[in-house]
């Protein structure tokens, strides 16, 4: 069913598709076979094959796997990075430069791209708001571990227009 679901993406014109997350199995078995769909997703043309990791052993199954994408969820809020990922800011990041080192170490042409997406953003619903300086200081140092792009994720459904326009002009001021 997944990969029906990805051909008719494919079918309908999407030109990325993130076909899933290599995370730990025992955590999340319904994601388990994400290795098979980046294989089978790898032999629709100009698709590009994108891939949710939340750490290292993420990233090694990802570039072992050959996708052309990786995205970290990074938390703007610690409080949430500790529950979804059980890692607090200093350890994202030591997780997202040891990324970074082995999307630099492939071969050129083969490298995936490497991008970090700040989740929470724009508030969390433990945290409340998450100030805009953290999230700009956050992107800064995402992009100084070694990530080629950042994005801001409204993880919660609380930004506003005016918001997502401060906020993304601040972080691209920044990086």
């Amino acid at each position: 069913a997944k990969k029906a679901w990805i051909d008719a993406e494919a079918a309908a014109g999407v030109r990325e598709i993130e076909v899933g997350s290599f995370v730990s199995a025992k955590l999340l078995p319904q994601l388990a076979d994400t290795a098979q769909l980046v294989a089978h997703a790898l032999t629709i043309p100009n698709l590009t094959v994108a891939v949710l990791v939340p750490n290292t052993k993420g990233g090694e199954a990802a570039i072992a796997a050959g996708v052309h994408k990786i995205t970290v969820p990074f938390s703007a809020s610690e409080t949430h990075s500790l529950k979804n990922v059980r890692k607090d800011h200093a350890a994202m990041l030591d997780q997202i430069a040891a990324i970074a080192a082995l999307v630099a170490a492939q071969p050129e042409g083969r490298r995936p791209h490497f991008e970090v997406g700040l989740s929470t953003a724009f508030g969390c619903t433990i945290e409340g708001p998450v100030a805009e300086d953290q999230v700009v200081r956050l992107a800064e140092q995402t992009i100084a571990a070694g990530v080629a792009e950042v994005c801001l994720s409204d993880t919660t459904g609380y930004a506003n227009p005016a918001q997502v326009r401060r906020l993304v002009r601040a972080v691209k001021a920044a990086v």
